[in-house]
C-alpha cells in the first residue's frame, strides 16, 4: 500500500519536475472549506495544477487556489467502501477532473483499477480496456500490470521509471 503511494509520488514528481505549475503530493491533510478545521480528505496522492512547488504540511483550497486535477486513492481492506463512496462523492462536488482507484492487493474492489472522469459536473465511471487508460490530465497512459500501477509516456512508448529503476539505469550508465 504505502509502497505504491510512494512510486507514484515519485514517478509522477519526476515527470512534472520542470514544469514549475505542477505540484505533486500525497498523504496531507486536504482542508476543502475554510473556517471548518473538520472539513477535510487525505487523498493518497494528488496532482495539482496551477500551483507553486514550496513544501507543505497541509493543503488548504481557499488558500491555493486550485482543486487537484487528479487524485489516487489506494484501496485497503479498510478504505475501499469509503474511496467508492464517500472521497467519490466529495471529489466530484469539489470538481477533481480525474479519479482513480487502484486496489494492489486485487481482493477488494470488482476491477483493480478503477476510473472516473468529470463529465458535466459528474464523476462517471470510465471503462479500463486491457488494465490501460489514458489520463489527459497527466497526459499519461495508467497501466495495471497485474503487480502496480506503472505510467506510460505515450509518446516516447517508455514506461516512467520508479526511483529504484532509476538508480539501476544510472549505476549502468556509469559502468559503461
Amino acid at each position: 500500500h504505502i509502497t505504491t503511494i510512494l512510486d507514484i509520488i515519485s514517478i509522477l514528481r519526476n515527470f512534472y519536475l520542470n514544469d514549475e505549475n505542477t505540484y505533486v503530493l500525497g498523504d496531507v491533510l486536504f482542508y476543502y472549506q475554510e473556517g471548518n478545521p473538520k472539513k477535510f480528505v487525505v487523498p493518497d496522492v494528488m496532482v495539482i495544477k496551477g500551483v507553486g512547488k514550496h513544501l507543505r504540511r497541509t493543503y488548504k483550497l481557499w488558500e491555493e487556489g486550485a482543486v487537484p486535477s487528479v487524485v489516487f486513492e489506494i484501496s485497503s481492506r479498510g478504505t475501499w467502501g469509503e474511496d467508492l463512496n464517500t472521497k467519490w462523492s466529495l471529489y466530484q462536488q469539489l470538481g477533481v477532473k480525474e479519479y482513480y482507484i487502484f486496489d494492489p492487493e486485487y481482493d477488494y474492489l470488482p476491477e483493480p483499477l478503477v476510473a472516473y472522469k468529470l463529465i458535466k459536473g459528474e464523476l462517471r465511471k470510465i471503462q479500463v480496456r486491457n488494465r490501460r487508460i489514458f489520463s489527459r490530465e497527466l497526459g499519461l497512459e495508467i497501466v495495471d500490470t497485474g503487480e502496480t500501477l506503472r505510467f506510460l509516456d505515450v509518446e516516447k512508448n517508455e514506461f516512467l521509471l520508479n526511483a529504484q529503476e532509476e538508480h539501476q539505469a544510472r549505476l549502468k550508465a556509469e559502468r559503461e
